[in-house]
């Protein structure tokens, strides 16, 4: 019995918060190549919209991996893949592909894609394909390992049962809205934040459908939070246009604001539904820091204990 099939039979899914950032998703895929990834997994497939953070999180996963469409802005033509036959044959021929679907798919027909996936594998290579769910019907073969990036990432490894690329598709492109806006809505509340006297260095952390600040000493700001939650709030109603500037910032409005995530944000402003702030610092009891907690959407108004529920 292989490997993978020993050790991971029995695992259905698991699911992690889509971290917001280029660092963390990376530190994210470094995690997941390690807690669930086969030397025997010959197709990883990854599911998500632009912007997701695939790239990144493969990166995190196969360091030194060269990827097609992230060469400095330049993609690697001719695509690798549609030579591995010829490669294999070399001293030096690469163990591991990537491709990206959606991106290839403008130049060279599907069904050449797939077929070039097979090839490799046949070959014993190991091929990473984005934007998997759309060269799947070409393919008729599921992923050794499928990971759907969302507003949360889910780590599967289908079977004969499935689930199949589209069921993960359906979720986290429903899911990414949520993921736009409480991002957008994190550094709204930043940029208030900072305007009001914050200067001391937090940390970013993650709850369902919002945002986690973490203090190591209780912010002392110039206004209360119940303020804060209303000047963001004004942001939102005035529609602000949010656009990206470059890998390290967006636009909001004309003003440049760092982001480690540009590609990640709502359009504007207006964009954000329901955006509640919890009204006092909970206090972490094992690091003893302060948290600060965002929320969009109707879950702002449940309690915070309900917040990451199962179920």
């Amino acid at each position: 019995m292989p490997y993978s099939d020993r050790m991971q039979k029995s695992h259905l899914y698991s699911v992690f918060f889509a971290p917001r950032g280029f660092d963390r998703m990376a530190d994210l895929g470094m995690q997941i190549a390690q807690q669930y990834l086969s030397p025997f997994d010959k197709i990883i497939g990854l599911v998500g919209s632009a912007g997701s953070g695939k790239s990144m999180m493969i990166k995190g996963m196969f360091p030194g991996l060269e990827l097609v469409n992230d060469d400095d802005g330049v993609n690697v033509r001719p695509l690798p893949l549609l030579s591995v036959g010829e490669e294999a044959t070399g001293f030096y021929s690469p163990h591991t592909y990537h491709l990206d679907i959606h991106f290839e798919g403008a130049f060279t027909q599907m069904h050449e894609l797939a077929q070039a996936i097979l090839d490799a594998v046949n070959l014993g290579k190991r091929v990473i394909v984005e934007h998997f769910d759309l060269i799947y019907p070409f393919l008729n073969r599921n992923a050794h390992l499928l990971i759907g990036i969302g507003e949360e990432v889910i780590i599967t490894r289908p079977t004969l049962f499935g689930p199949e690329p589209q069921d993960i598709a359906d979720i986290v492109f429903k899911s990414q809205t949520f993921r736009r806006m409480t991002h957008t809505a994190e550094d709204l509340c930043e940029w208030v934040m900072k305007k009001h006297g914050l200067t001391e260095p937090f940390l970013h952390a993650d709850v369902r459908r919002g945002f986690l600040f973490s203090f190591q000493d209780k912010p002392e700001l110039q206004c209360s939070l119940e303020e804060l939650e209303q000047e963001v709030n004004v942001l939102i109603a005035q529609d602000i246009p949010i656009s990206f500037h470059d890998d390290l910032h967006i636009r909001i409005g004309e003003e440049l604001w760092l982001c480690h995530g540009p590609r990640m944000h709502v359009r504007s402003t207006g964009e954000i539904k329901e955006f509640t702030l919890n009204k006092e610092y909970l206090e972490e009891p094992i690091t003893g820091r302060f948290l600060l907690v965002g929320v969009v959407g109707e879950q702002g108004h449940q309690k915070i204990s309900d917040l990451n529920k199962i179920g």
